[in-house]
């Protein structure tokens, strides 16, 4: 289930253009693609939201031909190729430790289980782009269920020389990868099933593409960040009114939850506290979705969108913050062979994009 990356290339010194991890939405990529596009990791990943390609009226398909061509001459001036390589991987920073193994993985729902359910568009779109550039630039991020602490210290055991990349993030994390060739590493890291922890969208989108590159790791500090939602096009005054059955307090002052059973709603420049109607095993943004479509409000529709900590949409008529999942709740609806709603979960840290990239299908 687990293979080395048959041909790839590994980046030489740091990846060209902007951080693309630090962008959680399409207006903030075309935002900053507006700054800086030409010979970015960004533009290749986002070929339809350049200047060029917006002022053009070019669909996604129109771009991917020169988002392809793009990525081979990227690859070229800023990376050198790698054959029948694994990376042990390791990234350290203010938001947690992990340690692992960077490879390709076979999207097998049998050994690759979803924790997310997933916009089936978004998915679509993310295998027309790994089709169309013909190689895989992010990883997803793949949690053993059992024998975590073995898959730690193999890997541990294999990163004792200089790495091949180091670098750190806007964010201050320090990423460094090993390049190997370890028939035991991938034995290690096969022992167990794995759990999409982020990137169920990515992982989709592989099982139509035919690959996946994947960070499989088990810690040892990886934590779960708050992801809130945000309404557009909804009277705040509607949804309280919808909602008068539920015990809610205004408080001004409210900061975002890290406990379940409580949500932070922002209606306008106010702040109320909302309890929310607990079920044993359902997490609470099943629950906010339940209420959502009691007030007729469409969970998976256009008036809802999602973003993580610390990166509030502007202009929105209603934030919704929630607490982070507790990895004990994901792992129990994952035992139960169940799924999260879309965006539910926030894992950190990730693995750094573009660091190694992989052909599709090596």
């Amino acid at each position: 289930m687990l293979r080395p990356i048959t041909r790839g290339w590994v980046v030489r010194g740091e990846v060209p253009g902007p951080d693309v991890d630090e962008f959680a939405d399409e207006v903030s990529v075309t935002t900053a693609l507006a700054r800086a596009s030409a010979g970015s990791l960004l533009a290749v990943q986002h070929p339809h939201r350049t200047p060029a390609a917006i002022a053009a009226g070019l669909t996604l398909d129109d771009a991917l031909p020169s988002a392809r061509a793009a990525l081979r001459e990227l690859t070229r001036q800023a990376y050198r190729p790698v054959t029948d390589v694994i990376a042990p991987y390791q990234v350290d920073g203010p938001d947690g430790s992990a340690i692992g193994l960077l490879c390709m993985v076979e999207p097998d729902p049998e050994f690759v289980r979803h924790s997310e359910d997933v916009f089936p568009d978004v998915v679509a779109e993310r295998a027309r782009v790994l089709s169309g550039l013909g190689a895989l630039t992010s990883a997803a991020l793949l949690v053993p269920v059992h024998s975590g602490a073995e898959l730690t210290a193999a890997v541990a055991s294999a990163t004792t020389g200089p790495p091949a990349v180091s670098t750190v993030d806007t964010s201050g994390r320090r990423h460094r990868l090993w390049l190997v060739d370890s028939p035991e590493l991938l034995a290690v890291a096969s022992a167990a099933p794995l759990m999409v922890a982020d990137g169920n969208h990515r992982v989709a989108a592989a099982a139509q593409a035919g690959g996946l590159l994947a960070f499989v790791t088990a810690g040892p500090d990886l934590r779960i960040r708050g992801f809130h939602r945000v309404l557009r096009g909804v009277d705040p005054a509607a949804l309280l009114d919808a909602w008068r059955g539920l015990d809610i307090r205004r408080a001004p002052d409210a900061m975002p939850p890290t406990q379940p059973g409580t949500l932070v709603a922002q209606l306008r420049g106010d702040r109320y506290v909302i309890t929310l109607p607990r079920e044993d095993g359902v997490i609470d943004h099943a629950v906010l979705e339940s209420l959502l479509a009691a007030a007729g409000i469409d969970p998976a529709g256009p008036q809802v969108r999602t973003f993580p900590d610390g990166r509030e949409p502007p202009d929105a008529d209603v934030l919704l913050y929630l607490a982070p999942v507790p990895l004990p709740d994901v792992l129990a609806v994952h035992a139960a062979g169940g799924r999260m709603p879309r965006k539910s979960t926030y894992f950190t840290p990730k693995p750094r994009s573009g660091l190694l990239i992989a052909e599709l299908g090596g």
